[in-house]
């Protein structure tokens, strides 16, 4: 394995990857080979892609080949232009800790002539490059050329369907480069691939994007507020005036005098309240797990950089997929009556116990505003401008990320840009990573019991 490492004073065989230069030639394309050697499928990028051994003669590799290349193309140059000056390369044979290559023999020629039904008469050269491994065996790299202004949107011109239809092929479909795999365009790429084409002088949206803060993850939230129910019906039958020591059997339990000491009532009021509180399970959990989420996780922001170009009144969207997003509440402000709904109401403080952090009106022409829609959290941010090279970071108190799945290491993140007066849209993604999963038992007791109090 050693050999396949630069030889000379190049660093190129640690993990990380000199993305400055031209991948072009022995000594930029074994960098490039010893990164992938040492990280595997993580080195994947928009700039580079991997693949372990392939048949070079049949026609699915011909498909993926012709997929990371239809992809590169529909870049957008000024992001492109921030990696090996706009180049994206595509390495066959390699895994991590490991280089078996493919067998010796493939000409550049044959594999154009496989590729052309895909990428159509008028899609721009690539380079081809190879590094040998032993007297069998080699590495392949093909190398797509920088995406250039003016130039038009190359589709697929040719259907593949494979076996996974992650590796398929639509004739007249438009393929782009995600964070670490080349699919289908969404509209607003489609938009700024047209905006590509006809793009004159005035210079391109390069925008930087960063989630801050956390991305929490929590588990067992509707076990543990099914126990606070069960626990708060338990004490309501009970008593009206239970001991304070009593000790319900649920998965939590709770000093009776946190949910209040319910009035003397008849049976038949008894049945009637408890009835009714039952009929409204469905909500008092939705309102209840909005409450306790909110005050118990922290909250996440938004920073932004406008590369050398002023951007009027911005409109930009993020879409955190397979996420939802929720109202962020001050600690101080938990109530415990708003994540279990007592059976007989919420009881009224007084006005001493009143908590101004409790109420935090959003002001007219706020340029933050957030949303959960089907699967996806939606943030949407319109300052009046981003001023060119200033970073401009939205609030950290205004609301929660949390992942819908709680095993997921890490989130996509999209987003498209409009600005007002210009119909081109820029957009982008990322991926960030999650925080250590949270167990709600653990959140709920930190949040709303006191030092040395049990669950």
């Amino acid at each position: 394995m050693r050999d396949l490492l630069p030889s000379d004073d190049s660093d190129a065989g640690n993990s990380a990857l000199d993305t400055s230069v031209i991948p072009l030639g022995e000594r930029a394309l074994r960098g490039v080979l010893g990164h992938v050697v040492a990280v595997g499928d993580e080195a994947e990028t928009t700039y580079l892609e991997v693949k372990s051994p392939l048949d070079m003669n049949s026609k699915a590799t011909a498909a993926k080949i012709a997929k990371f290349l239809l992809g590169a193309a529909n870049r957008r140059p000024g992001e492109a232009a921030r990696h090996f000056h706009g180049y994206a390369v595509l390495v066959i044979g390699v895994q991590k800790n490991s280089a078996p290559g493919v067998p010796r023999g493939t000409e550049a020629h044959e594999l154009e002539d496989r590729l052309r039904p895909y990428l159509g008469p008028q899609f721009p050269a690539f380079e081809f490059g190879r590094i040998g491994i032993d007297s069998d065996h080699e590495v392949l790299f093909v190398i797509a050329q920088p995406p250039e202004d003016g130039q038009t949107i190359f589709p697929c011109h040719k259907s593949y369907q494979s076996d996974d239809r992650r590796d398929s092929l639509a004739d007249g479909a438009i393929y782009v480069r995600g964070t670490s795999n080349t699919r289908p365009a969404r509209s607003g790429e489609v938009l700024a691939l047209v905006e590509r084409v006809r793009r004159g002088g005035r210079p391109p949206i390069d925008l930087e994007v960063q989630v801050l803060g956390p991305i929490c993850r929590v588990d067992r939230v509707d076990e543990v507020l099914e126990s606070l129910r069960c626990y708060e019906e338990e004490q309501f039958s009970k008593q009206p005036t239970p001991d304070e020591g009593t000790r319900g059997s649920a998965l939590l339990t709770l000093p009776s005098s946190f949910l209040g000491n319910p009035k003397p009532l008849s049976k038949q009021d008894r049945e009637q309240a408890l009835a009714a509180w039952r009929s409204k399970k469905a909500e008092h959990i939705a309102e209840g797990r909005e409450h306790f989420l909110g005050v118990g996780m922290s909250g996440a922001c938004v920073q932004v950089v406008s590369r050398g170009r002023f951007v009027s009144k911005p409109h930009l969207i993020l879409t955190f997929h397979n996420c939802e997003v929720l109202d962020y509440l001050d600690p101080d402000a938990a109530d415990l009556e708003k994540v279990v709904e007592p059976v007989l109401g919420r009881h009224m403080p007084f006005p001493s116990s009143f908590a101004p952090s409790a109420i935090r009106p959003i002001p007219r022409g706020y340029p933050v505003t957030w949303s959960t829609h089907g699967g996806d959290a939606e943030v949407v941010l319109t300052p009046e401008s981003f001023r060119p090279n200033v970073v401009w970071t939205s609030d950290q108190d205004d609301y929660v990320i949390i992942a819908k799945d709680p095993e997921a290491s890490s989130v996509e993140v999209s987003w498209e840009l409009t600005e007002d007066g210009n119909d081109a849209v820029t957009s982008g993604e990322l991926r960030v990573p999650t925080e250590p999963l949270v167990d709600a038992a653990d959140l709920f007791k930190s949040v709303f019991l006191s030092t040395g109090e049990d669950l």
